[in-house]
């Protein structure tokens, strides 16, 4: 049977995929309070909602307040809106970094982490590396129920505008029919998937720590 009456921790809700995961929780039965952490308040009011504004680059600072059942974090820039690559590894790399060790230090045993397709931290690409990088610490940290999902490219419609994205995943959806056998891990994925997958794997056992975009797919239809 599977716990009720949880309390979740959010970093990153005001994204895409934390937005949609926000939504997906205040809604399911299982859990009583969701807790953000983030730079600005979200949208969305309800009284299972506990936010605390702050600047994520010191979460640390937040360990009073870091107690939960178990931590989603949806964190992650892009060069174009973090070109400073000092910074971008400093928010892509440090905040879930510090969040598994926070995890550590209030008894949290399950986290689970956004992370990207290709991910892998001898790349010669930075974004790739510095993903790669984090995804090995963060493991090196052993938290009992630990995932790292990798989406690949992700759809849906951002608030920001991003028209060199847009343009590149309208191209991608239209070829996705190419993207067959191994090749599907890289057909474009919808913001949702992720954050239904990610309710999966906090409630059920799975024993994969990395889990690629089209398996995502595969424990999204469970939910």
């Amino acid at each position: 049977m599977k716990k009720t009456g949880k309390t979740a921790i959010i970093l990153g809700a005001t994204g895409l995929v934390g937005g949609i995961l926000l939504e997906l929780l205040v809604k399911d039965k299982l859990y009583k309070k969701i807790v953000l952490f983030s730079r600005r308040a979200v949208e969305i009011k309800h009284q299972k909602i506990e936010e605390h504004l702050c600047d994520l680059l010191e979460l640390e600072l937040q360990q009073e307040h870091f107690k939960a059942d178990e931590v989603f974090c949806c964190i992650g820039s892009t060069n174009a809106k973090t070109p400073n690559n000092e910074l971008y590894k400093r928010i892509d790399y440090g905040i879930p970094v510090a969040t598994a060790k926070l995890c550590v230090q209030n008894n949290i045993n399950t986290l689970i982490i956004v992370s990207a397709l290709g991910a892998d931290a001898n790349s010669s690409i930075f974004y790739n590396r510095i993903k790669g990088e984090m995804e090995d610490k963060v493991l090196e940290i052993k938290i009992p129920k630990m995932h790292i999902v990798q989406p690949s490219m992700i759809g849906g419609n951002r608030k920001e505008k991003r028209p060199r994205e847009y343009f590149f995943k309208k191209m991608m959806q239209s070829l996705s029919f190419l993207f067959q056998g191994a090749l599907k891990k890289y057909r474009v994925i919808h913001p949702e998937t992720i954050a239904k997958s990610m309710v999966w794997l906090a409630n059920n056992d799975f024993e994969e720590s990395r889990i690629l975009s089209d398996e995502l797919k595969q424990l999204s239809k469970y939910e």
